[in-house]
């Protein structure tokens, strides 16, 4: 019986072993709906700084688009956790789109009629910023619900490529999007990008 398990363990190795858990369709779609929602997150941030760029706003201002992004998952990181933990986690996640979708379409409107103010800009910023914070642990811990156990670590694998792909593509579309439309479309494409979330979310039925 050992041999046999010690035999079958090379027989899992490989590339197409790393993608197994996307035969698992909620996993799949989850996946693919998270990598938009990180793409729109990234192109929100280039958004923000190229806007306070456009306005002759100083690097320290620039600097503080990142900070207010980056500083609630240090700020928030233990209440945000409690709530993934014992919440239902995909009505987190789904209170979670909704309420970044609200902020994003704010911004996208003062933006297009010229009224965002760097206030504006910065609190609209750690609002997200926060709310990502907050359903990040809701995220995580998903993953366990939706995939076999013996799946779990090629889901996690994915769940990392997914987030740098999105690191890597989502700065380069902000920057054509700013240059061919302007800030205003950008702010508006990572609206969309949490309409795709969400519509995971909406239909699924399994949790």
């Amino acid at each position: 019986m050992a041999e046999a398990q010690v035999s079958a363990a090379p027989a899992r190795i490989g590339w197409k072993a790393g993608f197994a858990p996307l035969a698992v369709p909620i996993f799949r779609l989850v996946w693919l709906a998270s990598i938009v929602s990180n793409v729109g997150s990234w192109m929100q941030t280039v958004g923000a700084q190229w806007l306070l760029v456009q306005d002759d706003g100083s690097p320290l201002l620039v600097a503080l688009v990142q900070t207010a992004s980056a500083a609630p998952v240090l700020l928030f990181a233990i209440p945000a956790g409690v709530i993934g933990e014992f919440l239902n986690r995909r009505l987190v996640l789904l209170w979670s789109q909704i309420v970044q979708l609200a902020v994003v379409l704010g911004l996208t409107y003062l933006t297009a009629t010229g009224q965002t103010t760097t206030t504006v800009l910065l609190a609209s910023t750690f609002v997200l910023g926060t709310v990502s914070a907050i359903q990040l642990p809701a995220f995580q811990a998903l993953v366990p619900d939706i995939v076999p156990p013996k799946l779990l670590l090629d889901a996690a694998s994915l769940s990392s490529i997914g987030v740098n792909i999105a690191r890597a593509v989502g700065p380069a579309i902000a920057g054509l999007v700013v240059a061919q439309f302007g800030v205003a479309a950008v702010f508006l494409l990572n609206a969309l990008s949490f309409l795709v979330f969400l519509g995971v979310l909406f239909f699924w039925k399994t949790y």
